[in-house]
């Protein structure tokens, strides 16, 4: 059965696609199948990995909306063990329309029910908000990754992030667990990402992976070729991070919760 996780941060532009697509080609290098999900009508992840979502008939918009159209219905095969289940803008719709569907925090769990056992991981993208979307994947959740931008700013949006995600733990997925925090666009030359990222070690501790993304063209390259950076520079620090980070997060899954993590 599928280990289903979330990438979540309501602030844009912090890693979240980058992360959810790097960390599923790391952990496919290693065997595992992955489910890629696209939850931000965006649709960056599923153009990212060469899937042209806006002229698709049916995406993960009609399996959250429609009531009939299954999640296996719109899964694309992208690579030999990597699979997108793609968005595009009109997902943006499903905020408001999933505002009156009975039970409407549960649609995306109940939608990957049948399909579990044909996956190692699943692997959720979310838009830069904490509606509905987001509440979704969190609630469709084991285990939820924060990309945190090593800026001051991104650093103060971490608290309602955290907040949002013990409430949907309290009160709709007692099974959610933080599986950590992941610094990303780290700038080894700036004494403000560094002095950030001392901050959130020093208060998050051992919540904060060791793995730290730095900032690099690279990763705004890999897109437009259609392709995890893992692929487009194979020995690129980009590439090792990330498979540095699929290794602890195989680590955090399989030791027990504990702390904040719990």
């Amino acid at each position: 059965m599928a280990y289903t996780l979330t990438v979540a941060n309501q602030k844009g532009g912090v890693g979240k696609t980058t992360t959810v697509i790097n960390l599923g080609a790391a952990l496919a290098e290693k065997g595992h199948r992955i489910l890629l999900v696209d939850m931000d009508p965006q649709g960056g992840l599923s153009t990212s990995m060469g899937v042209e979502s806006y002229f698709l008939d049916k995406t993960i918009y009609q399996v959250l909306t429609d009531g009939r159209t299954k999640l296996q219905d719109v899964i694309i095969q992208v690579r030999e063990k990597i699979f997108v289940a793609p968005a595009n803008i009109d997902l943006s719709a499903a905020e408001m329309e999933l505002v009156s569907a009975i039970a409407r925090e549960y649609i995306l769990r109940d939608s990957l029910k049948a399909i579990l056992p044909n996956y190692d991981f699943i692997l959720i993208d979310t838009p830069p908000s904490l509606g509905l979307l987001t509440i979704n994947a969190l609630v469709a959740a084991k285990g939820v990754i924060i990309p945190l931008q090593c800026e001051y700013l991104a650093f103060r949006a971490l608290r309602i992030l955290l907040e949002t995600i013990k409430k949907v733990k309290a009160r709709l997925n007692r099974g959610l667990r933080i599986i950590g925090i992941l610094p990303t666009m780290y700038d080894s030359r700036l004494t403000h990402s560094k002095e950030v990222l001392d901050e959130i070690r020093s208060i998050f501790g051992p919540l904060v992976f060791n793995t730290v993304v730095k900032k690099s063209v690279k990763f705004a390259e890999a897109p437009v070729a259609k392709m995890p950076i893992l692929e487009y520079a194979p020995q690129h620090d980009g590439a090792e991070a990330y498979r540095k980070l699929a290794e602890e997060v195989l680590n955090v899954i399989q030791s027990k919760p504990q702390g904040q993590g719990g």
